[in-house]
């Protein structure tokens, strides 16, 4: 679904002071929630995860049991062939896991409507904050500490988008086990959806949003 107004955010100075909210771009923030693509993309994000290295061997590879454990009649007990056998401790095993590709494809165009349908999933339930520039000389860990406890989000599984990449920011950030910083333009369905609250800075929504209208153009040359 679609709504035509405007979405809106709360916009922070870089020291975590509030400014007045700003309006979200609109090539970003449509008001476009599509669930049903929003889980095919977060599937396919967990199932590429996955090494699919699992792997048993069935009875013909497992060592020994050439022989018949015991002669077939006379002992009394039941006839065995090979102690290989599946119903024997260390005997091969039945339709076991063996190793395999769960790699998913997306469409590139589904991709990117679920990755907008996060983000204005987020801007809705008034979860996307929008922060000036930060400029990091070198990791400091206590001012990305001090910004979110400004912002009251401190405790709360936290997204931080730069503009770019910014090692300094993404090393401070590394010792908080619920903040992930990294780029704006890596964060796909599944790291939006997976946090309480995205932090972005408002460069990268203006780089995002002047971007919009050359990929969709690009899209559409691709088509034709």
């Amino acid at each position: 679904m679609a709504d035509n107004t405007t979405l809106q955010a709360a916009a922070f100075a870089a020291d975590g002071t509030q400014r007045e909210r700003v309006a979200l771009p609109a090539a970003l923030f449509d008001g476009t929630v599509n669930v049903p693509v929003m889980h095919q993309a977060v599937k396919a994000y967990l199932a590429n995860q996955r090494q699919g290295t699992a792997s048993t061997k069935i009875r013909k590879y497992v060592t020994g049991g050439n022989q018949k454990p015991w002669r077939q009649k006379g002992t009394g007990r039941a006839r065995q062939g090979s102690t290989r056998a599946p119903h024997w401790v260390g005997g091969g095993t039945v339709f076991g896991p063996t190793p395999r590709d769960y790699d998913q494809k997306v469409p590139r165009k589904v991709r990117a409507l679920a990755r907008k349908s996060a983000l204005n999933a987020r801007a809705g339930e008034e979860a996307l904050f929008v922060v000036d520039t930060l400029a990091f000389d070198a990791p400091k860990t206590a001012r990305i500490v001090e910004l979110l406890a400004k912002l009251n989000v401190a405790g709360k599984k936290v997204l931080l988008l730069t503009d770019g990449a910014k090692p300094a920011v993404y090393l401070s950030a590394r010792n908080l086990p619920t903040v992930h910083a990294m780029p704006f333009a890596d964060a796909s369905t599944y790291h939006i959806l997976w946090r309480d609250v995205v932090v972005v800075e408002s460069g990268a929504l203006d780089r995002a949003a002047d971007a919009a209208p050359e990929r969709e153009a690009a899209g559409a040359a691709g088509e034709d």
